[in-house]
């Protein structure tokens, strides 16, 4: 452990730490997706996916609808394109539809940190190897660019939100209590994280998982990413308290 000219305990240095430029609206391109900037022409494709398409459920853990109509998504849409801090993106298939929304969010070049949020996925995406395609793609290009890291949060009663970020990589950090108070509830926020030095390794977890040769002659994956990425074989800084007292997924 480093300490200062009075003993007391002090973090590692950062040598040449220049902060990064802010993470602005991106076009990113893989095999199975293409993430770019949310514009208008999306709201179409949008209100199919996210409206016609996905059960009221899907909305549970975001802090605004359901919606009934086209104009409550483009209101809400909009107001992700809002923030000076936010830059948010549709996730289009191959076939170059919009079938979701993720947002880089709290943007801070001066300590190197970035989110990924607002994440909503129709149908189409759920599940599929384009949306863990989109979320490589989107952490790549924070940790390209220099960030130091990339969180992830989600209520705390988000379950498969949760196990989404154990299974790409993220580290469970704790759980904020009475974090939030959205749609006249409470919000318990956990926190997930990504480091600089975390990112070698889970992005060649994420490399080895998308690889062709990955996946059989019906698409099924060979190998879990989950043990690709398993904390475990981690080092530790520290130990997570997870929501139910345990030591230790938004979609």
């Amino acid at each position: 452990m480093r300490t200062n000219e009075f003993g007391q305990p002090v973090g590692e240095p950062v040598p040449g730490w220049t902060p990064p430029p802010p993470v602005t609206e991106v076009t990113l391109t893989g095999r199975h997706c293409t993430v770019e900037p949310l514009a208008d022409r999306h709201l179409d494709d949008l209100h199919r996916a996210l409206v016609v398409e996905s059960p009221p459920e899907t909305w549970t853990y975001l802090s605004r609808g359901p919606f009934a109509d086209r104009s409550g998504l483009e209101d809400y849409l909009e107001g992700l394109r809002a923030p000076a801090d936010w830059a948010a993106h549709a996730i289009l298939d191959r076939e170059g539809r919009a079938q979701g929304v993720a947002c880089y969010l709290r943007i801070a070049p001066a300590a190197g940190s970035v989110e990924v949020g607002g994440l909503t996925f129709g149908p189409a995406l759920r599940r599929t190897t384009a949306a863990t395609e989109a979320m490589h793609l989107m952490a790549a290009h924070a940790f390209e660019l220099g960030y130091r890291r990339y969180e992830w949060k989600c209520d705390a009663l988000n379950a498969p939100s949760r196990a989404a970020a154990r299974r790409l990589g993220f580290r469970p950090e704790g759980i904020f209590r009475n974090a939030l108070v959205y749609k006249g509830r409470n919000r318990d926020t956990a926190w997930f994280a990504i480091t600089d030095s975390d990112w070698p390794r889970i992005r060649e977890a994420h490399r080895s998982w998308l690889a062709p040769a990955n996946f059989d002659a019906t698409g099924r994956a060979r190998t879990s990413l989950s043990d690709l990425t398993a904390v475990d074989t981690m080092p530790h800084v520290g130990t997570a308290i997870s929501h139910d007292g345990t030591h230790g997924r938004l979609s």
